[in-house]
Parts: structure tokens; sequence; C-alpha cells
């Protein structure tokens, strides 16, 4: 392990047992063009041992749970959930997780964000970018949820999903190297434009890909409140500032095209750590940590910051984990300590 083990990834997938076992049945052999990997805890610590990362908080990756029938959904997202506790249970300073839950079920939704919350210790949720009913994160239907996690000061994480308009597009690009980043930007965009980031301040999103295209068209989108006075009313602060209230991550980002644009629209204190492992492979999370230590854009602080600083200030529950395994430690060095300086003892 590297001498300074303090990265703290924000975006690592899991693929619990129950689930690789549902994908399996269904015959789901790929995921927006790249082959479903293998996965293990094992693999995962593997991974973050040889590159510096002390603390990986878990999500299930598109397609997500739902795949047309509610109750199936339900129990789907709660055996997931409930595996992931249990692996964070395993490995509580290695681990922690964002819980599934199966939109576009929204009373479905409610109740499994509350059991992962209150009785997993969910360190937040994953919400996909869009539903399989085509509808987009931002959607009126989706309130009631939305006005829970805004109570509950809730952080989301927000991950890509395949596009219901994906089949219809004629190009042979696969999915994740486009459309994933697009439909992240159209949910962002959808969460302003209805008012919903005005609504229900309080959630923290976290947007995976750096917000897939939000920071380049950013200025484009805020032509629209020149032009509409309905959306100067919902959404008074305009679009800029609403992408700036957001949390980004730098999975498949760490390289100066994305991050300098990133870096254009929020600060270090707006952005984390993540790796897309393990659908992004071992390499990708070499990339990430060697891009973002060549970055010139950033200073020793600003690296920490989106490193490991920005990530235990948002999720506090990681923070209590890594605290109390370093505590644990550090009286377990003073023990040995002692010990040898009053028998000797070495061991």
């Amino acid at each position: 392990m590297p001498a300074d083990p303090h990265r703290v990834d924000v975006h690592h997938h899991v693929i619990p047992t129950p689930y690789a076992s549902e994908l399996r049945r269904l015959g789901v052999r790929e995921v927006a063009g790249r082959e479903l990997p293998d996965w293990s805890p094992e693999l995962s610590l593997g991974v973050m041992d040889r590159h510096g990362i002390e603390m990986a908080v878990l999500s299930v990756s598109a397609p997500g749970v739902h795949f047309g029938d509610d109750a199936e959904a339900s129990a789907l997202a709660r055996r997931c959930n409930e595996s992931s506790a249990e692996i964070v249970g395993a490995n509580p300073a290695r681990f922690g997780f964002f819980a599934s839950v199966p939109l576009p079920d929204v009373d479905g939704a409610l109740e499994e964000a509350t059991y992962a919350l209150d009785a997993l210790g969910a360190d937040g949720v994953v919400l996909l970018s869009s539903c399989s009913d085509g509808s987009y994160l931002g959607d009126a239907k989706f309130d009631d949820l939305l006005a829970e996690l805004d109570r509950r000061a809730a952080v989301v994480f927000v991950h890509p999903s395949i596009p219901a308009a994906a089949s219809h597009i004629a190009v042979g690009i696969p999915i994740f190297a486009m459309e994933f980043t697009f439909d992240t930007t159209r949910a962002a965009f959808n969460l302003a434009y209805t008012g919903a980031l005005e609504r229900y301040p309080n959630i923290r999103f976290i947007l995976a890909h750096a917000g897939g295209t939000v920071p380049y068209l950013v200025a484009r989108f805020d032509l629209l409140w020149f032009q509409d006075p309905e959306l100067a009313e919902r959404a008074p602060k305009g679009g800029s500032t609403y992408m700036r209230s957001l949390f980004y991550d730098t999975a498949l980002s760490a390289n100066p095209h994305a991050l300098r644009s990133l870096a254009e629209l929020v600060g270090p204190d707006r952005i984390l750590f993540g790796s897309d492992y393990p659908f992004a492979p071992e390499l990708a999370t070499e990339m990430q940590v060697s891009g973002l230590g060549a970055y010139d854009g950033y200073s020793d602080r600003d690296r920490r910051l989106v490193e490991r600083s920005t990530a235990l200030t948002l999720l506090p529950r990681v923070a209590s984990r890594l605290g109390a395994a370093r505590h644990a430690d550090h009286t377990v060095g003073q023990v040995q300590r002692r010990r040898h300086e009053t028998t000797g003892d070495t061991c």
C-alpha cells in the first residue's frame, strides 16, 4: 500500500451477489457497451491499496434495479442494499455505500431510502439520471422523494443511465463513451430547469464524470433565462448558479481538458475523487490518480480537497468510520509501544 493511502473514492461500483444473479437471470451481459466485470470486495481492496485509496463509497451502476416490475425492483433494491451494508460492516474503515432505490416507483423508493439511510447506515442514495420509462430527474412525479431527501439534507449520487432514446440513435459508438455524459447533463439541467434545485436546496447532489458535458454547455444553458420569464420565476438564480451548487466527481475525467473546464465552473471544494472501478479497469484508476497529480491548475491543498477533504465534509459517516479506525490503530500502536518499553516484547 502507498505510504499515504488518503484518497476517498465516491464513484466505486459494487456488484452484489444478488444483483449479479439477477442480471444473469435476465441475460444482461453488458452495460452501455461495457462487458459486466468481475467484482469482489477483495478485488476492490487490491486496487484501492495499489492506488492510495483509503475508502471507497460503493454504488450499484446502471442499469439499476428496476426491470419493469415495481415489486421485484423493490425486492432487488433491498437485497442489494443489505448486501452492501454487510460489505461495509465487514470492512468499515474501507467501504461506505450509496443505497439503490427502485425508481420510477416513488413509493418504493421512499420506503427503501428510509430503510437504507436509517436502518442500514447508508451514506446517501444513488439515483440514475433517467428511468426506463424515459423520465428524468427533475420530473414532478419524483417530488415526494426529493422532498424527503431534502428534509434529510441527503447526499445523492447521480449516475448516468442508458437513455430511452439510445436505441433510436443510429451511431455505433458505445453508450458509455458519449450518451452517458449527455444523460447526466440532461438530468442536471432538468433539475435546474424544472425548479427542483430551487425547491430542494438541501440535497447535496454529486454528478458523475465531471458532470458529463455540464461545464462545457452551462453558458449555453444560461441563455434560456434571457428568453423565458416563467423559467426565471421558478428558477430565479440562473443556470450557472444552480450548476455551481452541485458537486462533481473526477471519474474518467481527471485530464486537463475536462478538469480545466470543470475548474472554471466550481472550486476544488466541489470536486471529489472517483475511479469508476470496476466498470472502468484498474488502468483508469491509475490514470485518475496520475491525472490529478499532474494537473497544473491545482495546488497541493486543492488536490487534498479533491482527493479527501471535501468527501469527509460531505459524508460524515465516512469521516466517522475513518476516524474510529485511525483512533483504533493509534490505540493499538500505543499499547504495543508500552509493552515493548516494559517487557522488550516486539510482537
